[in-house]
């Protein structure tokens, strides 16, 4: 008779770690006492049903506003907020909830329906625990999703991934000690890609452990390459993802790429955030210890916006850290940021570790990090991340530099 009714989906937020840490009987009874919460959220004449897994919708019906819909919301997901007992274990939960409202999101219950999943996909990405209207905007968004995801797949089989390289300069002497490799996508119809535009779909869609295995391959045999024409390169870097940090094969995809280039171990330089350092630490000290037992050398980038504490530094095998470059931006100037970079180089100095400076763009920054002990910088200052043919430039014209003198 249309009058104006909403349609809300609700997802239960990391419901898969409950069913993974305490068995599938625990996620089953986790299900139904969030059945019961969120039938008693809402009216009688309203409709809650459990679409799949760990998915809800919830119809409003004859609603007079869409601030309706937003306050039933809010109650929907300060109900699953409160504490609950599972298998002898108190647990807190959230949700994440889309909302469509009729008729202005759609006029029948398909469309309704898509466009209030897109919108709890959409409050899942904005942090989770919250929930988000839908918005032609999103509708968008997904498309575009869609459309780079698939690209993606077809990318590894097209290879149209690019490795571009980044110098890595030693402060004391001036030369390019190595090299980061950092992945670059050839789209064929946007052009040269760089990894803000792809690489967090490809983590949440779990294709970066495709792409990360071809840039530890490419990287590998691009040193060999290096190496095989008499250039001089200490190291070549290589960023892990989260996920791929995490892949139970990431130790045999390492020593695959090692051996297929012919590439000694301790070549190979593999970076990761602070964040994947702290997350399940007896996993990840064991992880690290194998790959430093290999030779491999292990860094931490971005150090200083993350949260590890210093008894990780302690724990783990470590050879760098690298300063984020929004505190050496700061410098020479700006005295927290010279303070923060200052802590941050004596820190490694007491732990035996080196320094590596990011983001590196001005001649004052550069005397201010070299002064105070700072081994290693790279940034614009040096150079822009560049194809291996000018790195090898690069290498020859510092090779006959030296001869010359």
């Amino acid at each position: 008779h249309g009058s104006r009714c909403a349609v809300l989906v609700l997802d239960v937020d990391r419901f898969k770690e409950v069913n993974d840490s305490l068995g599938h009987a625990a996620g089953d009874e986790l299900l139904k006492v969030a059945a019961r919460r969120l039938r008693a959220a809402v009216r009688e004449v309203d409709t809650v049903a459990r679409f799949g897994g760990d998915e809800f919708v919830v119809l409003l019906d004859e609603i007079t506003d869409n601030h309706t819909a937003a306050t039933v919301a809010r109650k929907l997901i300060d109900a699953l907020s409160a504490p609950m007992v599972i298998a002898g274990h108190e647990l807190y939960i959230s949700g994440s909830i889309g909302i469509s409202c009729y008729p202005d999101d759609g006029a029948d219950a398909e469309t309704l329906f898509k466009n209030a999943d897109v919108a709890m996909y959409r409050a899942k990405a904005e942090g989770r625990n919250t929930y988000r209207f839908y918005s032609a905007q999103m509708n968008a968004r997904a498309l575009e999703y869609l459309v780079m995801t698939n690209g993606l797949r077809q990318a590894l089989e097209r290879d149209e991934f690019r490795l571009y390289y980044q110098p890595r300069i030693d402060l004391r002497t001036g030369r390019v000690a190595g090299v980061e490799a950092l992945v670059r996508w050839q789209h064929p119809d946007e052009g040269l890609l760089a990894p803000g535009r792809f690489i967090a779909i490809a983590e949440e869609t779990g294709l970066v452990v495709p792409i990360g295995a071809w840039v530890l391959r490419e990287a590998a045999r691009q040193m060999r390459a290096w190496l095989d024409q008499g250039l001089q390169l200490d190291r070549m870097a290589v960023n892990l993802s989260a996920r791929q940090f995490r892949d139970p094969a990431l130790i045999a995809t390492v020593e695959a790429a090692l051996e297929e280039a012919g590439l000694d171990a301790p070549l190979l330089e593999l970076e990761v955030t602070e964040s994947m350092l702290v997350d399940e630490p007896e996993q990840t000290a064991d992880l690290l210890s194998h790959l430093k037992s290999r030779g491999i050398a292990l860094a931490v980038d971005d150090f200083g916006t993350g949260y590890s504490s210093l008894a990780y530094l302690k724990r783990f095998p470590l050879d760098y850290l690298k300063i984020d470059q929004s505190f050496v931006r700061g410098v020479p100037d700006g005295q927290d940021d010279c303070a923060i970079t200052l802590a941050i180089i004596h820190l490694a100095q007491s732990l035996d570790l080196q320094i590596i400076a990011e983001g590196v763009e001005t001649d004052a920054q550069r005397a201010f990090l070299k002064a105070h002990g700072c081994e290693y910088a790279q940034g614009y200052l040096f150079s822009r991340p560049v194809r291996a043919e000018q790195i090898e430039a690069m290498l020859r014209g510092a090779a006959a530099v030296a001869g010359n003198g």
